[in-house]
C-alpha cells in the first residue's frame, strides 16, 4: 500500500484536549461481510449509510469484481473498502486528512487488503491534476457545501480518469443540482436525509441510448 502525505491541506484536527472518539463501521457484502471496523469521530466525516451501500452494490452487482476502483475524497473508505469485499481488483482511497488517512491505513490492514489499495494523503483536486489511469468504477462524495462536485466531475471526464464505460456514483446534498459531463447518463438515484446518490453510466457521444430504467 502506497501512502503520502501532503503539507498544503487544511488540517482538520480536533483542538488540544480534544479526544478522538471512535465510531463502528460495519461492512454489508463480500469477503469481508460483518467486519467492524473503527472510525474517528470527526468534523464533516460521513460515512455511506447501510442502507445506502447496499442499495448501490445491489446496482452494481456485474460492475464491481476486477473493477479498478477510485475512491476520491474516501473519509471512512466505507464505498471502497466495500467494493473491495466484493471482489475488486484493485481500489485507490484519496484523503486529505492525515489522521482519518491513518485510520483507514489500519482498516485496511486489518482486513487483510493493503495489498489491493493505494492510499493517498492529499487534497482531491491535487491527485486529479496529476497523471491520469484510466478508472472503471469512481465514488465520489465531496464535503457539502464546498461546490467541490462540479469541478471534479469536469476533471474526472476531461483529463482521462474513466475508462471507457465508467461508472462513477456522486453523493451530494439534495439541495445540490450539480452539473456532470453529458457522456454521464444517469442510471439510478437514491435519498437518505440531507444527501443524494446518483450513479452514472459514461456513454460515447455515440451511445446515449437510456440504460436502466430508474432515475
Amino acid at each position: 500500500m502506497t501512502r503520502r502525505l501532503s503539507s498544503s491541506r487544511k488540517s482538520r484536527r480536533p483542538g488540544p484536549g480534544a479526544p478522538a472518539k471512535a465510531g463502528r463501521l460495519r461492512l454489508i457484502g463480500g469477503d469481508y461481510r460483518r467486519r467492524q471496523l473503527p472510525v474517528l469521530d470527526h468534523p464533516g466525516l460521513r460515512p455511506t449509510p447501510d442502507r445506502v451501500r447496499e442499495t448501490l452494490f445491489n446496482w452494481l452487482t456485474a460492475a464491481v469484481p476486477g473493477a479498478r476502483v477510485l475512491d476520491l475524497f474516501a473519509g471512512t473508505g466505507a464505498l471502497g473498502l466495500e467494493a473491495l469485499s466484493r471482489g475488486a481488483r484493485e481500489a485507490t482511497f484519496v484523503e486529505a486528512d492525515a489522521r482519518v488517512a491513518r485510520q483507514l491505513a489500519d482498516n485496511l490492514a486489518t482486513l487483510g487488503a493493503s495489498e489491493r489499495a493505494t492510499l493517498l494523503t492529499t487534497q482531491a483536486q491535487a491527485f486529479l491534476a496529476d497523471t491520469a489511469a484510466p478508472f472503471s468504477l469512481v465514488f465520489l462524495d465531496p464535503p457539502f457545501h464546498q461546490d467541490l462536485a462540479a469541478g471534479c466531475c469536469a476533471a474526472l471526464e476531461a483529463d482521462g480518469w474513466l475508462a471507457e464505460e465508467a461508472w462513477i456514483y456522486l453523493e451530494t446534498e439534495s439541495s445540490l443540482a450539480p452539473a456532470v459531463p453529458t457522456s454521464w447518463q444517469l442510471h439510478r438515484e437514491v435519498r437518505a436525509g440531507d444527501s443524494t446518490g446518483r450513479l452514472f453510466r459514461r456513454r460515447q457521444a455515440d451511445d446515449q441510448s437510456p440504460d436502466g430504467d430508474g432515475c
